[in-house]
């Protein structure tokens, strides 16, 4: 057996002959980690003639074998169900639920097909345990092994349906010298499980651990051979999680799912608006703002707070909101509107633990952050629009979507950017106005 010693960077997976503080591909330092590679490895799994022929593209059949998950939210999330043969890494912190919600996936998949949970974290009493808490009968077969020959093995010969691999990073395969966890190992354990799903048409979950950054642990490359890439999102403390799909081969990916988190286990949130909101907008600092999470259109709320700096230095503490953004919002009201916010601390939330990316946020940010300043509520009015650095409101997408949530929950006022309300149907239950600049709002609402 012939072996070669490299250093491996747990980030990117750079290989080098010697040791480097630095990675040279991703500037990541100290992440080198000695690895010892058999060089006369070969591979274990043989693939069909089928899957290797060549085919006219044209001849291909586009027919996707897909089954329901039995959560609705998370169907909606990877497109409509899961593809047979589809590889699906799911990462989120510790103690997020990722563990709970394929556990009551295994749970109701097992009534009509063969689901293997394999455990590398947890011993067999342990899930045993978690299931009686969540009332899970678990008819489903159970392996707590972190040798992945042995797991293998064990799916080539029971042959099931679905198969969950809890976690990624406590696999390894024998051969390979380096620790579980490490570039090495995960990327062959990763690969081998990719070839048997596709070669016999088997779904397969895998659970990633994420970094201190929110990214899933390992090399990137693990998310470039998976099929879809799910996010649980949300505070451990929180009772709502968010599931995201930042990457997905057979659906859309700008899908979400909200769940909350019960005694019981993940219970699906079917009208997340009104988790979002209190009852009450007649507070300062309160701005209400009409968001687009794939599909479906949320309400969130804006808070903002503004107090007398006792530094030098103004603070701009955010939550939830890209912090170069608020900051350059912040310079629009002082240059536009004169708002002498350089001698203001200014903090701003999202409200429920939401993250909000899309710049249609930006008015409904401004008019927060004025109110707490002026000290005026804005009250029961819904903004939406972004804000240029000109001090003009642009048009968004989607807005009579946002406006049809904001009528079903009894809003009764609405300020757009004027450029949108040729796309907008008259209502006598919305009353909507269109505006071209921040300076026109603020007036109007103050």
């Amino acid at each position: 057996m012939k072996m070669k010693s490299v250093y491996v960077c747990q980030e990117c997976g750079f290989k080098t002959s010697k040791w480097l503080g630095r990675c040279p591909n991703c500037s990541s330092w100290d992440t080198f980690v000695l690895e010892r590679i058999d060089q006369n490895k070969k591979e274990t799994i043989s693939i069909s003639k089928e899957n290797s022929a060549v085919l006219k593209l044209s001849n291909v059949s586009t027919k996707e074998e897909r089954f329901l998950s039995g959560i609705e939210e998370l169907d909606t999330v990877i497109g409509g169900g899961f593809v047979k043969g589809e590889l699906v890494l799911l990462g989120g912190e510790p103690g997020i639920g990722k563990s709970t919600l394929l556990l009551q996936v295994a749970n109701i998949l097992s009534g009509r097909m063969k689901v293997l949970y394999v455990s590398g974290e947890e011993g067999a009493n342990q899930l045993k345990v978690r299931a009686q808490r969540l009332n899970i009968d678990g008819n489903f077969d159970v392996v707590c092994e972190t040798n992945f020959d042995l797991v293998k093995n064990i799916i080539l010969e029971t042959k099931p349906e679905f198969v969950i691999i809890d976690s990624i990073q406590t696999m390894y395969m024998p051969e390979n010298q380096s620790a579980p966890g490490s570039v090495t190992q995960v990327r062959d354990v990763t690969m081998q499980l990719l070839k048997i799903a596709k070669t016999y048409k088997i779904t397969a979950v895998i659970v990633g651990h994420v970094t201190k950054d929110g990214l899933i642990a390992g090399p990137r490359v693990l998310e470039h051979m998976v099929d879809c890439v799910l996010y649980f999102e949300g505070e451990r403390f929180n009772t709502y999680r968010v599931i995201r799909a930042y990457k997905n081969r057979f659906g859309p990916t700008n899908q979400l799912g909200i769940f909350e988190m019960t005694d019981g286990g993940l219970v699906e949130v079917k009208n997340p608006s009104s988790i979002f909101l209190e009852s009450s907008y007649n507070v300062e600092g309160v701005a209400i703002y009409s968001a687009i999470e794939g599909t479906r259109s949320i309400l969130l709320e804006i808070q903002a707070l503004t107090t007398p700096t006792s530094f030098g230095t103004p603070r701009r503490t955010v939550t939830g909101i890209d912090y170069n953004r608020c900051v350059m919002l912040c310079a629009v009201l002082e240059k536009k509107i004169g708002l002498a916010l350089n001698s203001q601390d200014i903090y701003v939330n999202v409200a429920g633990g939401f993250k909000v990316s899309e710049p249609a946020a930006d008015l409904a940010i401004v008019c927060a952050i004025a109110s707490s300043y002026k000290g005026i509520p804005i009250g029961d009015t819904v903004l939406i629009g972004e804000v240029g650095l000109t001090g003009e409101i642009r048009a968004v997408s989607n807005i009579e979507k946002r406006l049809n949530e904001a009528k079903k929950l009894g809003f009764k006022r609405a300020i757009v950017p004027k450029r949108n309300m040729e796309r907008i149907q008259t209502d006598s239950m919305l009353e909507v106005f269109g505006m071209s600049n921040i300076e026109e709002v603020l007036n109007f609402i103050f």
